[in-house]
């Protein structure tokens, strides 16, 4: 094969890599991207329905806002303002919701599966149908929280109280 030939065999090979890669990255793209609102003041934001998959809210004052129906799987809470947000049908699953005011939240039928919530307050919260599946509580919020737990979740199927651990 002559010089010439051999250029241009190099240069199809290189299109049709970069079309492959193209093609297989576009199949590859990500449902949500993770999103940074650390320090932000979102009082009555609606984050409704969205997708926020491992996103961070860190320190963020989240006052009255609306994550109902929202997946906020994999997302840091840590030390947010959630006092009176709306968490109804929310996925919580693996959240850090570490130091976070959850105070009078309404987490009706959301789940929180394997959330790490040490030091989280629970203050006034609605937790009827919400599954706290292996959820890592302080003991006085898990008392606290026992005292107003009941239903079931209706997507996981597990008893409220059970998931807490209530005698």
């Amino acid at each position: 094969m002559n010089t010439k030939n051999r250029n241009w065999a190099s240069i199809l090979s290189l299109l049709l890599w970069a079309i492959i890669s193209t093609i297989t990255a576009i199949g590859s793209v990500p449902t949500a991207l993770a999103l940074e609102y650390n320090k932000e003041i979102l009082v009555q934001a609606d984050f409704s329905g969205r997708d926020l998959t491992d996103s961070s809210f860190t320190k963020a004052n989240l006052r009255y806002s609306n994550f109902s129906n929202a997946n906020v799987s994999g997302v840091s809470f840590f030390a947010a303002n959630l006092e009176s947000a709306n968490l109804r049908g929310a996925n919580l699953t693996n959240a850090t919701l570490d130091a976070a005011r959850l105070i009078k939240t309404d987490l009706t039928n959301a789940i929180l599966e394997g959330a790490f919530a040490a030091n989280a307050k629970f203050d006034g919260a609605i937790v009827e149908g919400t599954d706290f599946t292996d959820v890592l509580l302080r003991t006085d919020e898990q008392k606290k929280l026992c005292k107003l737990a009941k239903g079931t979740n209706p997507v996981t199927g597990r008893d409220t109280r059970e998931t807490l651990d209530c005698p």
